[in-house]
């Protein structure tokens, strides 16, 4: 008889583009996602990125939706726009899926539940911008969908601090394990 292995798991990066992040002044963000990042590689586990974007015109937003009928108010996260791809520091690579999403949670409008049910994925560690946007969103829906979570609190940011910390000190406990970057690496190596 065989031990299980546990269940595969993938590390979901969700909106790390350059014009979401200017809005993110924390200096290490990247650098502890590219911790991450390289963790994941050298464990063989598949990434998936997750970007928002609209095509020209936004005839996905409706005028209904307060917060992206600002962005198109204002021009932003058009496809093949500036600052609308993921950051270029992050060394996307060729396996590595990219799903484009019209929402603000990363199942919303994408395709992101059949790449995962494809490649059997059954657990998710999630890192990304915004706490209590992407990140909140994906988490409720993602743990009724019933995978198996993890979010890598120093692997999100917020605008507002506090709702930062109560969503990943209170709220993400309930469905997810929280743990940092660094004690989320040490856990692959155990």
């Amino acid at each position: 008889m065989h031990a299980d292995p546990g269940p595969r798991t993938a590390l979901l990066l969700m909106d790390l583009q350059p014009s979401i992040l200017q809005n993110y002044p924390d200096e290490g963000l990247l650098g502890r996602i590219r911790t991450a990042l390289a963790a994941a590689r050298r464990a063989g586990l598949p990434v998936v990125w997750v970007r928002v974007c609209f095509r020209p015109g936004y005839p996905e937003v409706s005028p209904n939706n307060m917060r992206f009928s600002e962005m198109r108010r204002t021009g932003r996260l058009v496809e093949g726009e500036p600052g609308s791809d993921l950051h270029p520091s992050l060394d996307v690579q060729p396996q590595d899926v990219v799903v484009t999403k019209r929402r603000i949670g990363a199942f919303a409008g994408s395709d992101l539940e059949m790449v995962l049910r494809a490649a059997g994925i059954e657990a998710l560690v999630l890192a990304g911008v915004a706490t209590s946007g992407v990140v909140l969103s994906t988490v409720r829906l993602a743990a009724d969908l019933d995978y198996r979570l993890t979010v890598l609190a120093d692997g999100c940011a917020d605008a507002d601090p506090e709702v930062h910390r109560v969503l990943t000190e209170k709220v993400f406990p309930r469905q997810a394990a929280v743990q940092t970057i660094a004690a989320w690496v040490e856990s692959l190596s155990l």
